[in-house]
C-alpha cells in the first residue's frame, strides 16, 4: 500500500511541476560563469526538477549499495554462526565446557570461581 500512496504522490508532484513550467514559458536571462544566455523559463524549471531528482536518486541508490553490502557481510557472520552451532552440537563435551564458561560470564563469575 506504501508504494501505491509513493506513487500517487510522484504523478501528482509530476502534473504540479508540468503544469507550474507550462505557464511560465517566457523567456529569462540567465548568468553563467562565462556570459549569458535567454532560454525558456520551462526548460530551466524542467532542468532544475530533473536535476534535483538524479540528485536524489543517487543519494538512495549509494543507501541501497551500502545495505546490500551490509546485508551480505551479516549473511556470512550468521552461516559462520550456524556452522559453529552445528559443530558444538556434534561434539557434546565442548558444547557443555563452552555453555558453562559462558554462563560463568552472565553471571558475574570466572571460570576459577566454579
Amino acid at each position: 500500500m506504501k508504494r501505491q500512496w509513493s506513487f500517487i504522490f510522484a504523478i501528482l508532484f509530476a502534473l504540479i511541476v508540468a503544469v507550474f513550467a507550462v505557464i511560465n514559458v517566457d523567456p529569462v536571462e540567465v548568468d553563467y560563469l562565462f556570459g549569458q544566455a535567454k532560454w525558456p523559463l520551462i526548460l530551466i524549471v524542467l532542468g532544475s526538477v530533473l536535476l534535483g531528482g538524479l540528485m536524489i536518486a543517487s543519494a538512495g541508490l549509494t543507501r541501497i549499495y551500502a545495505l546490500q553490502r551490509k546485508v551480505k557481510v551479516l549473511e556470512k557472520e550468521k552461516a559462520e554462526l550456524i556452522n559453529e552451532n552445528e559443530a558444538l552440537k556434534k561434539d557434546p563435551l565442548v558444547h557443555e565446557t563452552t555453555s558453562s564458561a559462558h554462563g560463568a560470564k552472565q553471571i558475574g563469575q570466572t571460570s576459577d570461581e566454579l
